[in-house]
């Protein structure tokens, strides 16, 4: 039994190995691809306010639809495996042409409508093969196993190498940068290079994920719904699960939240603080405080309802948030900025971990009040939100780059603009983690006696 149960964990390791790959190429483009394109190419925040909203029109139909591909999946390699390997390559690749200009010019002032398409198609391109890869890998999670326990483990693991790619990508991208492309500072060859590693590695890891869940795909194969999903019913799904409705918003509002501090933090320390190194330092700080934010789900759940310990980690999401504020803008003491940096990067951690486990049980109810299972539409709300939050942050960051007028091209940016930097990073994120943590509170009803409910009515149904 211990042998069995120590070959699971290590499955569960190789599971979550491709987690680390997916989020350098997650990592950069949702924290450094702003700066390239606004400081790089020199792009408009105005025109790249338009790309994000697109992209996300497009997302709302791709990712759900995405979903009910892989829930009528049926290959040797089951539901999951074929789809996350083929969408590793595909991303690699996109990611490499996303942080590359094949020649258009870049002018001060003059956008050439070549360089505007080249930039709207590739991120289009990487938005597309990242859902092929990110639905299929989350969506495998309540396959793995139905013990709570092993399930709140299940979901850490991937979340702590997801947590560990961020971290590279924080710790390492203006080094890397520096280093590959010659000179200091961010500058394109530098980017192109890093971006085009990262999608090596990002493929490596995939492949171990897929070979370490041959066996538990195996096992969690399920034949396809006997009624095939069509948008309509991807809709029926998303409406008729109530608590999916609640999730949605609730993390929403809380990546929303977290997408604001990272996409601006180069902003911050290059033209704030006027020392992007630093960013390197809070690298550590936003890993290592997440890593510690990733234990306390399953750590804590030992002696608190899992509800309260999500409860917890947004008030201290809220609080690490507003502390940077304090002493940052208000306060100059970095030491301080930086602990209560690490007491916000903690909850973010745990709540990231949380929504993977929140969903599997949300996939577990839809089945119990709707009477058929889909997991993978379900679990492509995941990725649409992730997306939802990243436009809805990109929308709010570049209205506020342009409203102050922050210009790519100067080498010290107005008063107006850092301080518009500086109550987007750390003042706006606070009040969309509070109300995420109020409609919470209100809404949600998965706890551990409704979860009960549900798994004794599956019990009975499986007779």
């Amino acid at each position: 039994m211990k042998k069995e149960k120590a070959r699971k964990y290590l499955r569960f390791l190789g599971y979550g190995t491709g987690a680390f790959g997916m989020d350098l190429s997650y990592g950069l483009f949702f924290t450094f691809l702003n700066k390239y394109q606004t400081d790089i190419l020199l792009l408009t925040p105005r025109f790249l306010a338009v790309i994000a909203t697109l992209c996300r029109i497009w997302d709302g139909v791709n990712d759900p639809m995405m979903g009910a591909v892989v829930d009528n999946t049926v290959s040797r390699f089951g539901k999951y495996r074929g789809w996350i390997l083929l969408g590793a390559v595909l991303n690699a690749g996109a990611l490499s042409l996303l942080f590359w200009n094949p020649g258009f010019p870049v002018t001060p002032g003059a956008m050439s409508a070549g360089l505007c398409i080249y930039a709207a198609l590739t991120c289009v391109l990487w938005d597309v093969t990242n859902t092929l890869m990110d639905i299929p890998f989350w969506s495998m999670v309540p396959s793995l196993t139905t013990d709570p326990r092993e399930r709140n483990i299940a979901a850490t693991i991937p979340r702590a190498f997801s947590g560990l790619g961020n971290f590279a990508i924080v710790l390492l991208t203006v080094p890397m940068i520096e280093r590959l492309g010659g000179q200091e500072g961010l500058n394109a060859t530098g980017f192109h290079r890093w971006a085009s590693l990262c999608g090596l590695v990002l493929v490596g890891m995939v492949t171990i994920t897929f070979f370490s869940t041959r066996k538990m795909s195996a096992i969690a194969v399920t034949p396809p719904p006997k009624e095939r999903f069509t948008f309509r019913t991807v809709v029926r799904t998303i409406r008729g699960n109530d608590q999916l409705l609640v999730f949605m918003l609730v993390a929403l509002l809380n990546n929303t939240g977290w997408y604001m501090v990272s996409g601006l933090a180069a902003y911050y320390f290059e033209d704030v603080l006027g020392n992007l190194r630093l960013m390197s330092l809070f690298g550590t700080l936003v890993g290592a405080g997440q890593a510690l934010g990733l234990g306390m789900l399953p750590l804590l759940t030992r002696r608190l309802e899992r509800n309260t310990v999500i409860k917890l980690a947004m008030g201290m999401t809220a609080a690490g948030y507003l502390g940077m504020y304090l002493f940052s803008a208000v306060i100059n003491v970095f030491p301080l900025f930086m602990a209560f940096g690490f007491l916000g990067m903690m909850g973010v951690g745990c709540c990231f971990v949380s929504q993977t486990v929140m969903l599997s049980d949300v996939v577990d109810y839809g089945e119990y009040k709707l009477g058929y299972r889909s997991d993978s539409v379900v679990f492509s709300m995941k990725g649409f939100l992730q997306k939802g939050a990243y436009s809805l942050q990109a929308l709010m960051m570049y209205i506020g780059l342009d409203l102050t007028g922050y210009d790519g091209a100067l080498a010290r940016q107005s008063s107006a603009a850092k301080t518009g930097i500086t109550v987007m990073m750390f003042l706006v994120p606070p009040l969309l983690t509070l109300a995420a943590l109020a409609l919470f509170s209100w809404k949600y009803k998965l706890d551990r006696g409704k979860m009960e409910e549900v798994t004794a009515a599956q019990s009975l149904r499986a007779l």
